[in-house]
């Protein structure tokens, strides 16, 4: 079983990030000082975390964190969070967040940076309430990219390891003491790009192209663009902007999920390893021909009244938003015909780069599942040739390839599970939803990517679904984000035992 030193490192390590929280509740306390409504949502979370993420990190000296620790630490920090998260709702007291659960179910959708939301009302609660959200979603995103670059590569979780090779960023990929220096570097880059987006935003407003973008929302839209979010103070989401903030959101949410070494690389003159990254052309290749799928069965079926531009933004934008799992909705996409909207389901697994803010199964694994599919093909009619799968021409090792092809059967039996549990649950309850919306839910929870179809759709709410569902889909929305093995080792007793 873990020894009493492999604990307490690992909650040392929780109880770091818990006092740290206290940077991203000045935000939102600092507005809700400026607006004149309510600290306490603020304080209370501020003074707890602070309190015991301090006396966390009293029980131990020790630093060191190996697999062990590594597997019981992200799974612990990601959920703790959440529960800090939750308070604010809570303690404010308005509208649907109110509720603990419903609170719970949105601070996990927050920091896992899904989007899916329960709030009905979005003029029930304070602007500082709502910046809260979006706080908790660029928080979500860093958190991710350093998670995944410094600690997943490391404990081969999914065949991450294959980012050290597409990236080339061996250098910075190891465990402690690099984690330091890694999470740096992105942070530099991360704050970066988000004020880059601020200011676009907000220039569009200025130049009169953007007349309902204020800089609050210029700053919330940054904030969950940059980290493939999608929360926005608005009901309407990005819809509620003209089609000048929508054709801006389009690259950010391209870079958001985009390997942010890559993106490093480019930053610094490197033009040339977009061309060499394979993932990258797999990845670019993808949104233009699912965005021209869309717009081909949007104009087979008559397209908007205003014509090609409006097809083409549309398209363009919900498939980049719903592949990124940023989520966000330029227009309600639920009104769309059967072939439009099921050519979104399918987006849904497909996610960004490893290495990004990104969720779902991503790219990379889909693209090592092809050229293995591929080499099969080939080999099963040529059985002495030895053709090893090769990605930017390294090859990838055949446990890695076993792991892909166990990462992704994985993804896909929790989401025949969730649609199960959610389609029973929603007929015991009588909630009227079809099989098609069931699979949206528990695709768009589990996969990280927000709005869904039906009651659930990009200007609905999750929160008609029962407790037992919400309480199921919060569990999804942290399995899926922190790459599902981490949790399912916690899971077995001989993580406990040996």
């Amino acid at each position: 079983m873990l020894t009493r030193v492999e604990w307490r490192v690992s909650l040392r390590l929780v109880g770091t990030v818990l006092k740290w929280l206290w940077v991203p509740l000045a935000l939102p306390l600092g507005l809700a000082l400026y607006d004149g409504t309510a600290l306490l949502p603020f304080l209370v979370p501020t003074v707890g975390t602070v309190a015991v993420g301090a006396a966390l990190e009293r029980l131990t000296d020790e630093d060191s964190l190996g697999e062990r620790e590594a597997f019981l630490m992200v799974s612990a920090t990601w959920l703790a969070v959440s529960v800090v998260g939750a308070v604010p709702f809570v303690v404010a007291g308005a509208g649907t967040l109110a509720n603990p659960v419903n609170a719970l179910f949105e601070s996990m959708s927050g920091i896992t940076t899904t989007g899916a939301t329960v709030v009905v009302d979005f003029g029930a609660h304070a602007r500082a309430v709502l910046l809260w959200r979006a706080v908790l979603q660029w928080m979500g995103g860093l958190g991710i990219l350093v998670l995944a670059t410094a600690i997943l590569s490391q404990l081969s979780v999914g065949g991450a390891q294959l980012m050290e090779t597409e990236s080339q960023t061996r250098d910075v990929n190891k465990l402690t003491p690099k984690i330091s220096q890694t999470a740096g570097l992105l942070g530099r880059l991360y704050l970066g790009l988000t004020a880059l987006q601020v200011a676009v935003l907000y220039g569009l407003h200025l130049g009169g192209l953007a007349p309902a973008m204020t800089l609050y929302d210029a700053v919330a839209h940054a904030f969950t663009t940059i980290s493939t979010a999608g929360f926005s103070p608005r009901p309407e989401s990005v819809a509620a902007f003209s089609p000048a903030v929508q054709w801006a959101v389009v690259p950010f949410m391209v870079v958001g999920a985009t390997n942010f070494f890559l993106v490093y690389f480019v930053v610094t003159g490197s033009l040339d390893r977009l061309y060499e990254n394979e993932e990258f052309r797999f990845y670019v290749g993808l949104l233009l021909l699912f965005a021209a799928g869309v717009a081909g069965i949007l104009f087979a079926d008559g397209g908007p009244p205003a014509g090609v531009e409006e097809v083409a933004r549309h398209s363009l934008f919900q498939v980049v938003s719903i592949v990124t799992t940023t989520g966000y909705a330029s227009t309600n996409f639920d009104l769309w015909s059967s072939g439009a909207k099921h050519l979104l389901f399918v987006c849904m697994f497909v996610g960004g780069m490893a290495g990004s803010t990104t969720c779902s199964i991503k790219t990379l694994r889909w693209l090592v599942v092809l050229k293995a599919f591929r080499r099969d093909l080939f080999t099963a009619s040529n059985p002495r040739a030895v053709r090893p799968v090769r990605l930017s021409g390294s090859v990838v090792e055949e446990e890695t390839i076993r792991d892909i092809y166990a990462y992704t059967l994985v993804s896909l039996l929790f989401f025949i599970a969730a649609t199960v549990f959610v389609a029973v649950d929603a007929s015991r309850g009588a909630l009227s939803i079809t099989e098609f919306e069931a699979m949206g839910a528990a695709a768009s929870t589990f996969f990280n990517v927000g709005p869904a179809f039906g009651i659930a759709g990009p200007f609905a709410s999750y929160e008609p679904f029962s407790v037992p569902a919400k309480l199921l889909m919060t569990f999804l929305m942290w399995v899926g984000r922190i790459e599902i093995i981490p949790v399912l080792v916690l899971l077995t007793p001989a993580f406990w035992r040996s």
